[in-house]
């Protein structure tokens, strides 16, 4: 089976993140900004679909180099053997983007890498009349960056974040790769408790529980590369996820809470639940952030508040971070996660935060306010 140049996109900030779940996954990886590299076959491109929490897509490099003009970019683009990739009836959309580069328009850049590709594959199937295209999709992107050029072909389709549970999401969702992204970042350990004091739709506390029982993100999705018959062999991708299944743990047993004081919001974080098959691994409740009280050592926090971006609402999210400073600074056991974009927020918590990280929360710039814990060795889940 063919080895591939592959990379696994993601947002600002998390790039480490996807490179050690990639290292877990046994790849060797270069971390580079919002992408990590690494190497590998189909069987490896289904894998690493179903099993990145964190990433946004996997692709693979089709071709990389120097162009500073239209002539060189489509003669580049020429040589590269697109046969070994496309069928003759391929369904090839061209997608692009440049930035600090001498070929700046991205709809020429766009229709001369098409009209290249188009060339060569007409040349090798032996077509004079146009491509047909009636066949699977294989989503192309030329990205163009200090006149370096990029092309990759998307094996992902939708999205990553897009795990198929999220039936409804209600306001301000937090997408599910970034909520997995707070789970991992907080080292929490499924024997210990895992609480989500605002938790919406409850993305968090699925993707805590996804994680608990070492179910792959992906598994009850389908990726656009599954449909090449031409690159996968049949069986490999029933064989790849008959694998992951076999990893998951569905014993074991988890204590984790969402709670939001919008009963609406608790009903559809129950539907989505329903939907991942975690009916029973989750307990959502209505509650107000003031009126949690816990008597458990040792457990998690992570939250995604309110941020507080309309003046009208600044008032009340302040309060709110006041009231969590109260309950939470008493709980020294605990670790404290909370993600906001108010630079402000330890003020009103009332501690400085063990460590800061900055993260995007979509394009909107937010910090990860981290308190940690010390852990008593003692007990485990509750006092007794």
């Amino acid at each position: 089976m063919q080895t591939y140049q592959l990379i696994a996109t993601a947002a600002s900030g998390i790039e480490a993140l996807v490179g050690k779940e990639l290292r877990n996954l046994g790849y060797e990886v270069k971390v580079e900004n919002s992408r990590v590299r690494f190497q590998g076959t189909m069987k490896d491109v289904i894998r690493t679909n179903l099993w990145l929490r964190t990433a946004d897509r996997v692709k693979i490099i089709v071709g990389e180099f120097d162009a500073r003009s239209f002539e060189e970019l489509f003669d580049r683009t020429e040589n590269i053997a697109w046969e070994n990739l496309l069928p003759v009836d391929a369904n090839f959309p061209v997608e692009g983007k440049s930035h600090n580069s001498q070929l700046h328009n991205v709809p020429s850049v766009q229709a001369i890498t098409k009209k290249a590709i188009v060339q060569r594959l007409s040349k090798v199937y032996h077509r004079r009349t146009r491509l047909a295209e009636t066949g699977a999709t294989y989503p192309l992107e030329v990205a163009i960056n200090k006149d370096h050029v990029l092309l990759t072909l998307d094996t992902t389709g939708e999205g990553l974040f897009k795990r198929g549970y999220r039936k409804n999401k209600g306001g301000a969702p937090l997408k599910e790769n970034m909520a997995a992204a707070l789970v991992m970042l907080a080292h929490w350990f499924p024997d210990n408790p895992f609480v989500d004091p605002v938790c919406g739709s409850g993305t968090i506390p699925i993707e805590a529980a996804l994680y608990g029982h070492n179910i792959a993100p992906g598994i009850n999705r389908s990726f656009i590369s599954e449909q090449w018959v031409n690159l996968v062999p049949d069986g490999l991708s029933d064989e790849v996820r008959d694998e992951a299944d076999a990893l998951a743990d569905y014993d074991i047993e988890l204590d984790i809470h969402g709670y939001d004081i919008d009963q609406n919001m608790i009903d559809i974080a129950q539907e989505n639940s329903r939907a991942a098959g975690l009916t029973h691994d989750i307990t959502f409740k209505q509650l107000a952030v003031k009126d949690w009280h816990t008597t458990k050592v040792n457990g998690v926090i992570v939250a995604n508040p309110p941020y507080g971006e309309r003046l009208s609402d600044k008032e009340s999210v302040h309060e709110l971070y006041r009231q969590m400073g109260d309950l939470y600074r008493p709980l020294t056991t605990w670790s404290k996660y909370i993600l906001t974009a108010d630079m402000e927020f330890e003020k009103y918590y009332g501690a400085q935060a063990t460590k800061r990280r900055k993260l995007y929360n979509g394009a909107l710039r937010t910090d990860l306010y981290q308190y940690w814990g010390k852990k008593d060795r003692s007990k485990f889940k509750t006092l007794k």
